[in-house]
């Protein structure tokens, strides 16, 4: 079993984008993110401690400048915080291992999938395609992605 977590190597890697979304709770511009896009079969799992968050299979486009998931792989790997910044309440999403700021998570997702939108930011996750979620450790999702 794979152990998740934050470290010092982990932190360092990143760029200062990912470290401004991640570590200082920033959102990326709409439109920018280099996942929005992204239709390959696979899971997103956080940059900065490698716990699994979503798979491509609840991943949908929501217009709205994000990429956009239904649901979670684990409950376990997501801490959901009340976010009263910005003169609204949203709820913000975080890795629960690597505590970093992903997204907020809205009840305006599709009705038939369970009604939530996470709105999550590219740069806060890492994409690993399907063909090599085994040798890096996540087989355990391979029933969560999709055949494209």
């Amino acid at each position: 079993m794979n152990t998740y977590q934050k470290s010092l190597q982990s932190i360092a890697a990143l760029t200062p984008e990912q470290y401004r979304v991640t570590q200082e709770n920033g959102t990326e511009h709409p439109g920018t993110g280099e996942l929005l896009d992204n239709t390959l079969p696979g899971i997103y799992v956080d940059i900065v401690s490698g716990e699994p968050l979503f798979a491509s299979s609840a991943k949908y486009e929501s217009g709205c400048g994000w990429p956009s998931f239904t649901k979670v792989i684990d409950t376990v790997n997501i801490t959901e915080i009340i976010d009263h910044s910005h003169g609204m309440t949203r709820t913000e999403v975080r890795s629960s291992h690597g505590d970093s700021h992903l997204g907020h998570v809205f009840p305006d997702g599709p009705k038939d999938q369970g009604g939530l939108r996470y709105c999550i930011n590219s740069a806060s996750l890492r994409f690993v395609h399907k063909d090599e979620m085994a040798n890096q450790g996540y087989e355990a999702y391979l029933d969560q992605v999709e055949d494209i």
